[in-house]
């Protein structure tokens, strides 16, 4: 009789998983193989590489420096000390220049050259280490004005009939007109200018003047100098200060002035001494009995 072998389905299905889930095995197998090997690979290079680095880091310990016994220490010092004398001896030793103290006298003062000691003879000077004292002198416009015309009425004796008051006249109708005519936006008459026309008047008006006329037309030629020279302007007229009959004699006079008077007017503005000295010598021009009626 024959036999009769049955499968069911769920056995059939059974084996075909059975066999899927080795086969799936079988491939986790491979891939924890390939897997273990990766990292055993990536292990040995990073033990490696951490290797490389500390040798480069790791410095070998400095050699201990040996000591040397105190002994020997102060042999190789002593030495030394007398190599350093022996070299010092070899050269040759300058004699050192040392000064002798001495008192200084007033008009001689000690030198010392090349080693020896030498006296020097101070020749006298004649300019003073002293300062001068500064004078103060204090005097207004209309006090040196009246300074000036006592000074032209001193000077020009034979003109019995002039007086300090008509010499201020005449300075002043010039520097009006020069101010209402424009051709100067201030006045002249300063304390400054007037030393100036002092120092030209002094050396040029004469005590032999017997006219007015003449005293005026020296006096105003001093004054159109004194406004060339100290003016603010660059040029003054001629009207104001020549008159047309005595051109000539305007013209020989300013030459003369110039020619005599420039190196005086150019140390007044230099030299505050000599300015001083002028302006002293007008103030003392005033007249002792008008300055004793003003006290």
């Amino acid at each position: 009789m024959g036999t009769v072998l049955s499968i069911s389905p769920a056995t059939k299905k059974a084996s075909i998983m059975d066999a899927e889930v080795a086969g799936d095995g079988g491939k986790n197998d491979k891939s924890l193989k390939r897997h273990s090997m990766f990292v055993s690979l990536s292990w040995k290079k990073l033990v490696a590489s951490s290797a490389k680095k500390s040798a480069k880091k790791v410095t070998p310990n400095p050699l201990p420096t040996r000591e040397l016994p105190s002994s020997q220490v102060a042999q190789l010092n002593s030495e030394n000390v007398r190599k350093t004398h022996q070299t010092e001896e070899k050269k040759p030793k300058a004699p050192i220049p040392v000064p002798v103290p001495t008192v200084p006298t007033q008009n001689s003062e000690s030198v010392v050259q090349n080693g020896r000691l030498s006296s020097v003879q101070k020749q006298p000077s004649s300019v003073s280490l002293v300062s001068p004292r500064r004078i103060v002198i204090q005097a207004s416009t209309g006090e040196l004005l009246r300074c000036l015309g006592d000074f032209l009425c001193r000077r020009c004796y034979k003109l019995k009939e002039l007086n300090s008051g008509e010499v201020i006249l005449w300075f002043r109708n010039i520097d009006r007109t020069l101010l209402l005519q424009g051709w100067q936006d201030q006045g002249f008459i300063t304390p400054a200018n007037l030393v100036f026309v002092y120092l030209l008047c002094d050396d040029t008006i004469s005590d032999s003047t017997d006219s007015p006329a003449e005293l005026q037309g020296t006096f105003q030629t001093c004054l159109y100098l004194a406004y060339s020279y100290m003016g603010n302007e660059i040029s003054y007229p001629l009207k104001p200060f020549m008159n047309e009959t005595n051109k000539d004699v305007f013209w020989e006079t300013s030459l003369r002035i110039i020619n005599r008077m420039s190196a005086k007017m150019l140390q007044l503005n230099a030299d505050p001494h000599f300015f001083t000295e002028v302006f002293q010598d007008l103030k003392n021009q005033r007249d002792s009995s008008e300055s004793n009626l003003d006290r």
